[in-house]
C-alpha cells in the first residue's frame, strides 16, 4: 500500500499526475472518501496528465463523463446515486471496462460489478487540518 499525504490541492494534483504516469489503458481505479475530501481533484490531475485539464466536471447526475484524446480514453463515473450494482449493470457500467481507463467515484456502493485487480483509492480528511488528506493507495 502506497500512502501519500497531501498538504493543499496542488498538492493532491500533481501526485495524481505521478499516479497517472503508472496507469494502463484498462486500469480500473476506485476512488472513495467523504464529500470534499479530494476525489474529483485527483481525477482532474489525472486528466490533466492525459491533456483533457479543460474538460473536467464531476459526473454526479450523469453517472459517466466520457473523455477522450489521441493519448486516451478515460470514463470517469461517479455512481454516488446509485443503490446497488444492479443500477450499474442496468445503464451498461460495466460494458466500458477494457474501453480505456476507468475511474469510478464512490466505488465501494458497486463492489460487486467491479472488475478484479482495480486499484483502490481513499482519501481521508484530516480532523484538524482542513486542506490535509492522506491518500491510500491499494494495488
Amino acid at each position: 500500500m502506497e500512502t501519500f499525504i497531501s498538504k493543499c490541492e496542488t498538492d493532491t494534483l500533481e501526485f495524481a499526475k505521478k499516479f497517472a504516469k503508472t496507469l494502463k489503458k484498462d486500469d480500473v481505479i476506485v476512488l472513495d472518501g467523504e464529500l470534499g475530501a479530494g476525489k474529483t481533484k485527483f481525477t482532474q490531475g489525472i486528466l490533466e496528465f492525459f491533456g483533457l485539464s479543460d474538460e473536467i466536471s464531476s459526473p454526479t447526475f450523469t453517472i459517466v463523463n466520457e473523455y477522450r484524446n489521441d493519448r486516451a480514453n478515460i470514463f470517469h463515473f461517479d455512481v454516488y446515486r446509485l443503490s446497488s450494482e444492479d443500477e450499474f449493470f442496468a445503464i451498461g457500467g460495466e460494458e466500458y471496462f477494457g474501453k480505456g481507463i476507468c475511474i469510478i467515484e464512490w466505488g465501494k456502493i458497486i463492489r460487486d460489478a467491479l472488475p478484479p485487480n482495480c486499484i483502490f483509492v481513499s482519501f481521508e480528511k484530516d480532523l484538524d487540518d482542513v486542506n490535509l488528506r492522506k491518500i491510500l493507495i491499494e494495488r
